[in-house]
């Protein structure tokens, strides 16, 4: 588990269920994101089970949950690449929790916690272009937009750009 002075990021309980299932099915919530609306509360209580079951130092994608006063308001996951130096990672904030930094306090333990314990060389992060939000939360941690990708990405109906991010282990923060 990895805790700040507000939340805890640690792995997903049986418990975060129905919390998971809330803001996922937020319409506003899901808007950049791949996943449709809404998310059932057995699909949710499956979906949280699989995560809980997965180990954060393997290769390959790890969801983490994050907790403020032990209740579920997010999630960040980790996408670990096979050489085992580089990582990709993606968050959700619940729309109630948006706007007071949790986001920014979660993405920036966790890049504390990849440099630093998991000594990582290069952290890297993607998002639709229209989501103003993430882009300036994933600059405040420290990434560098390195790229935009132009109606790269098929969702919901359109074609979408990406914005492209990367932080090295070596930039300052």
């Amino acid at each position: 588990m990895l805790t700040t002075d507000r939340l805890a990021i640690r792995p997903f309980l049986p418990d975060d269920a129905a919390a998971f299932a809330a803001y996922r099915s937020d319409a506003e919530v899901a808007r950049y994101q791949s996943w449709d609306t809404p998310l059932s509360l057995e699909d949710a209580a499956a979906t949280v089970a699989g995560y809980g079951a997965g180990d954060p130092t393997m290769t390959g994608w790890y969801q983490w949950a994050i907790a403020r006063d032990g209740l579920l308001i997010g999630d960040i996951g980790v996408h670990t690449h096979e050489n085992r130096m580089q990582a990709e990672i993606g968050f959700t904030i619940a729309a109630a929790e948006q706007g007071k930094g949790y986001g920014c306090e979660a993405v920036g333990r966790m890049v504390e916690y990849l440099f630093g314990d998991r000594g990582l060389h290069r952290i890297s992060a993607e998002c639709d272009a229209r989501n103003a939000a993430s882009a300036r939360l994933l600059r405040k941690v420290g990434f560098q937009q390195e790229g935009l990708l132009r109606r790269n990405t098929w969702i919901k109906g359109e074609w979408t750009d990406d914005l492209l991010f990367g932080l090295l282990a070596s930039d300052p923060r």
